[in-house]
């Protein structure tokens, strides 16, 4: 695959003058071996991505990569935020090499997934995530490996379906994404008729892209995710904890959730807390503006540990369950009250499925400021009892 030089000429009003613009496109050729035009190509020049804001691992990963004959390039959210001069959170990494390549490359590294086979490739405590180009022969959602042009056809949606070559400082865009990030506008890239049918989990994605990258939704995408809301029922715990989680430590969850409820999504990640919103108009004011508080600590406390987190979560649920002061001024055990809340208090959560000594964690911390003494020792399952 090469690159053509594309010249443009463009008049300037009724005069006789003219602009020209240089444009560099990738193409390939089509069954007939003529040149098909698939990408435009921006340098340095023009999306302006300072290569000292890549994290040097991640150049690493991919200029062995490039010397040991493969193609790689960072891929999604890292070049969207990189074009909007945000420092991104991880570097995703995709490759032309299969996973067992890559892990022999990599001693650092290990093959993760059953069904989608990727690589994680280690750094102290950094993980970088490395996958292989995946084709389009079993839809957006197959195991296949494939070709970049292909790849980015299974890509959600146009702000995440670019590529970044840090060794050439080129950005590699099929889709206009760049255009659209300039805009800020959402656009998938698969057809609406098969993007949330193959994949119902895009439509959390695309609330929380336009929640926290202020891009808009067009009235169009808008009204397909709420029509096919319902296609998050069957959707695992595991992925929706998943997602929730994401929700959680964005720094944004205000705005995420806001965005959901208004999509009709919410009531699929947590129909308990979603029931009792739409019940109480003051549990509701009560329970956003603790998603707010949530933000300032995630933002203050970036280290802060899940659990603390999930106290923003829980904590209205549990303060509403009984009188917490007269449980307290009648003395009734601190175990019993704590092992009551756990089983309610599980059960509000659902279907998101955190970690047992976190969400442990936070019904321990809204207790605490409600009052009741209880510490969770550090065996398993030990409860101590202050009164």
């Amino acid at each position: 695959m090469d690159y053509f030089i594309f010249i443009f000429q463009v008049e300037q009003d009724e005069t006789k003058y003219y602009s020209y613009d240089i444009v560099l496109v990738r193409y390939s050729s089509d069954s007939r071996g003529k040149p098909v035009k698939k990408a435009v190509i921006y340098t340095k020049e023009e999306h302006k991505i300072p290569v000292s804001q890549v994290d040097p691992d991640a150049l690493y990963i991919i200029r062995h990569l490039r010397e040991c004959g493969y193609d790689a390039y960072i891929v999604g959210g890292a070049v969207r935020d990189l074009i909007v001069g945000k420092k991104p959170k991880d570097f995703d990494i995709v490759t032309e090499a299969t996973p067992s390549k890559i892990k022999k490359l990599f001693r650092n590294s290990r093959i993760i997934g059953k069904r989608f086979r990727l690589v994680h490739v280690f750094f102290g405590q950094k993980i970088f995530e490395v996958s292989t180009f995946r084709s389009i022969v079993d839809g957006s959602v197959g195991n296949s490996f494939g070709t970049m042009d292909e790849d980015v056809q299974r890509r959600d949606f146009t702000l995440n379906a670019l590529y970044y070559d840090p060794l050439k400082e080129q950005v590699i865009d099929y889709v206009n994404g760049v255009e659209d990030i300039k805009k800020k506008v959402i656009h998938p890239v698969i057809p609406l008729d098969r993007i949330f049918v193959e994949d119902p989990v895009r439509m959390l994605r695309a609330v929380k892209y336009s929640a926290t990258t202020g891009c808009k939704l067009p009235h169009s995408l808008k009204t397909k995710i709420r029509k096919s809301a319902h296609l998050l029922s069957p959707i695992s715990p595991s992925r929706l904890t998943e997602e929730l989680l994401k929700i959680i430590n964005s720094g944004h969850s205000y705005e995420i959730v806001s965005a959901a409820m208004d999509a009709d999504l919410f009531m699929y990640l947590q129909p308990s807390a979603c029931a009792l919103m739409y019940a109480n108009k003051a549990y509701e004011k009560k329970y956003m503006q603790h998603l707010k508080d949530l933000d300032s600590l995630v933002k203050s406390e970036p280290e802060s540990r899940l659990g603390k987190r999930l106290t923003y979560i829980v904590y209205d649920f549990i303060s509403a369950l009984t009188d917490w002061q007269q449980e307290v001024s009648t003395k009734t055990a601190a175990g019993e009250l704590y092992t009551k809340t756990w089983n309610q208090c599980r059960h509000f959560v659902l279907p998101m499925n955190p970690q047992r000594t976190e969400l442990e964690y936070a019904i321990k911390n809204t207790l605490t400021q409600l009052g009741v003494g209880v510490r969770i020792g550090r065996k398993k399952g030990k409860l101590k009892t202050e009164n």
